[in-house]
């Protein structure tokens, strides 16, 4: 009996504990957790979107402006060849013997190494 009353007395001590943690927990997160969230959220943002897109843009750039004459390259559409000319917007790349096209230079995808060509 007397281990019962102390159960009871215990309970009831916890019991202003308990309610308090319930109506925090009902209030949410707060203005510093939101502040908090939105902060993790914009972090997140950063380095999974934004940082990655920036640095490709980077590399694509520098790619544009190495392009020279004799470079082989292949185009976003798949077309391999190897530059001929070389103005400021647009390439001219021979794919064949004696066929040549004009390209912008924002559709090439990548820089072949030397004698790639000869191997296809």
């Amino acid at each position: 009996m007397k281990s019962i009353k102390l159960l009871v007395a215990g309970l009831m001590a916890i019991m202003p504990t308990l309610a308090m943690a319930q109506d925090a927990a009902a209030q949410g997160m707060g203005v510093m957790g939101q502040v908090i969230f939105f902060a993790g959220f914009i972090l997140i943002f950063y380095f999974l979107i934004w940082r990655p897109q920036s640095k490709r843009a980077k590399e694509h750039k520098a790619l544009m402006s190495g392009l020279n004459k004799g470079d082989e390259i292949v185009t976003s559409g798949g077309v391999a060849g190897k530059i001929t000319k070389v103005t400021d917007d647009f390439i001219v790349v021979e794919i064949a013997d004696n066929v040549e096209i004009k390209v912008q230079k924002v559709a090439v995808a990548a820089a072949l190494p030397k004698g790639t060509l000869k191997d296809i």
